[in-house]
């Protein structure tokens, strides 16, 4: 798909749109190909990366380490008022990403909508 048939069908700015794909490609998660039928898709080596992968490209490996109230100092071993109860969940979290693949989450995600559409 093209970016502003993508834009269009997601109701986002398309230059907006642009930068995001363009970062996806730039970190192998999505393929992209130019010419008048290009457009941007998922291979199947894309449709087998981890959702970790593609979140960490855009916010960075501290997004599952750094502190949640933006402490310098939080650790293991000096850890915050609330480092010990989220510490947990974003383990667990961690793990489920690092462990669903794009094409699994986007099953997901698929299966989740049609429940709520059924439920309307």
């Amino acid at each position: 798909m093209g970016v502003e048939e993508l834009a269009t069908e997601l109701e986002v700015p398309k230059h907006f749109l642009a930068k995001v794909l363009q970062q996806l490609t730039k970190h192998r998660m999505i393929s992209s190909a130019k010419g008048r039928n290009g457009g941007f898709y998922l291979s199947e080596q894309n449709k087998s990366a981890s959702l970790l992968t593609v979140i960490e490209s855009f916010d960075g490996p501290g997004i599952f380490t750094d502190c949640v109230l933006g402490l310098d100092n939080c650790s293991n071993e000096n850890p915050c008022p609330y480092h010990d109860s989220v510490q947990q969940y974003r383990t667990a979290f961690y793990f489920q990403l690092q462990n669903e693949t794009i094409e699994a989450s986007a099953k997901r995600i698929s299966e989740h909508d049609l429940k709520l559409k059924n439920r309307l």
